[in-house]
């Protein structure tokens, strides 16, 4: 939670752990028995979920879930220590699409070297962030995989994490050191001094955002007027920019600071619902955030939630944390990707 807002809750709404079983996977998320909240700190989420809304959990037995998108049908997720990607249906099926996904050759077992983020690109293929390799690929319908950026300026990309297309057809992704794991920062093979946040546009990269420590999650207003991008640490905050024709940014500022000690994870990934309201993941669990700074509720889980992804009719919100996949319905209908199938 903020340090600048209180935690007095108004109400709370419980809901019993809702298990739909996996097929062919071992069940390792916590017992049935634990209790899942959504808590309520501002009437006005009312507004975005209605009271009473049950959280399910939807499959489970994977090593670390990330950068989940809706897509044809299903939810493609990152099995980020598992080195896999994934797809489940609405009804718990999951299938594996792509093994080795981080793209190193002979990956370190348990380490965070799979892929990451994903986003549908313009020609119908998808990106998606190889932690390992340290690139962003495309993923053809074949699932075969196609380099797509790598470097800048000569030099490697730290470990790109999580990606997202403006109105005017720039990607913009966030390129923090989570895959090099012999120490993160201090890692000898990090070629960039900076953990940047990059815009690609018209077959040019650059880094729009570099003061960042561990910029983790982003996502654009519905209008496209605002970027939001979260930082990991060692400060934990949510940071919002104005945007400008051809990608100008100005006027950052922290929306929200998360004091430490208020639950397990950190600020991850983030949605962006129609009404503006940022869903974003911090310790502790997932804030629903007003476009000005306040936090309505929090969606607290048994495991650390790391990334969200509105899917179906857009109102069904799915949650990666750890090692299973979560579900709920919200009444405010989510952006969808830009480029996503209709």
């Amino acid at each position: 939670m903020s340090s600048r807002f209180p935690i007095a809750l108004r109400s709370i709404t419980l809901c019993m752990l809702c298990v739909t079983p996996l097929a062919a996977q071992a069940p390792t998320a916590p017992a049935a028995t634990q209790i899942m909240a959504i808590e309520r700190l501002d009437p006005g989420l009312d507004e975005v979920i209605a009271p009473g809304t049950q959280i399910e959990r939807v499959a489970s037995g994977f090593n670390f879930t990330e950068g989940p998108m809706w897509h044809d049908g299903r939810l493609w997720f990152s099995d980020v220590n598992g080195d896999k990607l994934r797809a489940v249906t609405p009804h718990g099926d999951v299938q594996e699409l792509v093994a080795n996904s981080g793209g190193l050759a002979n990956p370190p077992a348990g380490a965070s070297i799979g892929s990451n983020g994903m986003a549908p690109a313009p020609d119908g293929t998808v990106l998606m962030a190889q932690m390992g390799a340290r690139r962003i690929v495309k993923v053809g319908k074949d699932m075969s995989l196609h380099p797509f950026l790598s470097d800048y300026q000569g030099r490697r990309l730290n470990s790109p994490n999580d990606l997202v297309y403006d109105n005017e057809g720039a990607l913009w992704f966030t390129d923090p050191p989570f895959g090099l794991y012999n120490g993160m920062d201090k890692d000898p093979a990090k070629e960039l001094r900076f953990n940047a946040v990059f815009r690609y546009a018209q077959g040019r990269l650059e880094p729009v955002i570099t003061d960042l420590p561990l910029p983790n999650g982003i996502g654009f207003s519905p209008d496209f007027k605002t970027l939001y991008v979260s930082n990991y640490g060692p400060e934990m905050y949510l940071r919002a920019y104005d945007v400008h024709p051809g990608g100008t940014l100005s006027n950052g500022r922290d929306l929200v600071r998360f004091a430490a000690g208020t639950g397990r994870g950190g600020p991850d990934g983030l949605k962006v619902d129609s009404a503006g309201n940022i869903w974003a993941t911090g310790p502790g669990g997932i804030r629903i955030i007003t476009p000005q700074g306040k936090i309505l509720g929090q969606i607290k889980l048994p495991e650390v939630a790391a990334n969200l992804a509105f899917a179906e009719d857009g109102h069904s919100v799915y949650i990666t944390a750890s090692t299973s996949i979560y579900r709920l319905r919200s009444k405010v209908r989510g952006i969808m990707p830009l480029y996503a199938e209709k």
